[in-house]
C-alpha cells in the first residue's frame, strides 16, 4: 500500500482536522498557547536490563539514536502549527489524514510506537499470561500456543520495515474512517495485524496491546538477519504481559464509555 504524503508544511492539516468533526480531540493542557515538547521518555528499566536478550549497545543506539531523532522531529514539524495542543495520539489519526498522510505522521506515529514497544518488555518476562487475558487469547485464537503462532508470523512476514500487533478490536470505524454499526460483545475480540513502516493500529480504531519492532535496527546488532529468532526470543524472554493485561483492562474501560456515550447522544 502506497502512502502518499503532503511536501508542503501545514497544507491539507486544516482540512484533516475538520474531516473529524466526529472525533473530541484532547489537548494537552487547558487554554492558551501550548508549544509543541514531547518528551523523549526513557525505557522503564536500565539499558543492560534485558540482556541477553536485547543488548545494552541494541538499547543504546535505538532509544538513544532513533527513538531521540523521532521525537526532536516531531516536535519541529509541528512547533507553531494547529498540532501543537494535540495529544500524539490525535496527533497521528489526524496525520494518518485516510491514508494520504501529512508530514509529521512518520515521525509521530514512530515516537508513540517506539514508548509502547518498551512498554511491551520488562526484564524476566516471557511465559504465559494469566486471568481474562489468557481465556480471551484461548477463545480468540483457539489456544495460547495458536496465538503465540500467529503473532510470530506476522512478524516473520512482515515485508521489509514494520511492525506486528495484538490488538482489541471494538471499533465502530472501519479503516477508511467510514461509520458502521455499534459493535455487539461477539465483534469485540483479540486479533494479531501487521503494519508498514510507521503506521500503527490507532489509525484503524483499534486497541494496541503488544507490539514488536521488526524494523532491522531493532535485531541487527544482536541477531543480524536472523528476524525469527529475534520474535522467538521477544515472545519466550521480554513480554511484559502484566503491561499486556493493564493495556486489555484500559481498552475495555474506555470501549464501554464510548459505547454509553453513543447510546446517550442517540437518545437525544
Amino acid at each position: 500500500m502506497a502512502f502518499a504524503t503532503s511536501t508542503v508544511p501545514g497544507e491539507g492539516l486544516s482540512r484533516a482536522l475538520q474531516g473529524t468533526n466526529q472525533t473530541q480531540w484532547k489537548t494537552k493542557s487547558g487554554a492558551g498557547k501550548v508549544s509543541a515538547n514531547f518528551e523523549l521518555k526513557p525505557p522503564p528499566y536500565p539499558m543492560n536490563a534485558l540482556e541477553p536478550h536485547m543488548s545494552k549497545e541494541t538499547l543504546e543506539f535505538h532509544w538513544g539514536k532513533h527513538h531521540r531523532t523521532y521525537v526532536d522531529n516531531l516536535n519541529k514539524q509541528i512547533n507553531g502549527t494547529e498540532l501543537d495542543r494535540l495529544t500524539l495520539e490525535d496527533v497521528i489519526v489526524a496525520t494518518y489524514n485516510k491514508g494520504d498522510t501529512l508530514p509529521a505522521f512518520n515521525n509521530a506515529a514512530q515516537a508513540w510506537n517506539h514508548e509502547f514497544f518498551w512498554e511491551s518488555m520488562k526484564p524476566g518476562g516471557g511465559g504465559k499470561p494469566s486471568g481474562e487475558l489468557l481465556q480471551l487469547l484461548e477463545r480468540d485464537f483457539g489456544s495460547f500456543e495458536e496465538f503465540v503462532a500467529e503473532f510470530k508470523a506476522a512478524a516473520a512476514t512482515q515485508f521489509g520495515s514494520g511492525w506486528a500487533w495484538l490488538v482489541y478490536k471494538a471499533n465502530r470505524l472501519d479503516v477508511g474512517n467510514a461509520v458502521n454499526p455499534r459493535p455487539s460483545d461477539e465483534d469485540k475480540k483479540l486479533v494479531v495485524v501487521k503494519s508498514p513502516n510507521a503506521v500503527n493500529p490507532l489509525v484503524w480504531d483499534y486497541y494496541p496491546l503488544l507490539t514488536i519492532d521488526v524494523w532491522e535496527h531493532a535485531y541487527y546488532l544482536d541477531y543480524q538477519n536472523r528476524r525469527p529468532d529475534y520474535v522467538s526470543i521477544f515472545m519466550e524472554n521480554l513480554v511484559s504481559w502484566e503491561a499486556v493485561s493493564q493495556r486489555l483492562e484500559i481498552a475495555k474501560a474506555e470501549t464501554a464509555e464510548r459505547e454509553n456515550k453513543e447510546k446517550r447522544d442517540s437518545n437525544l
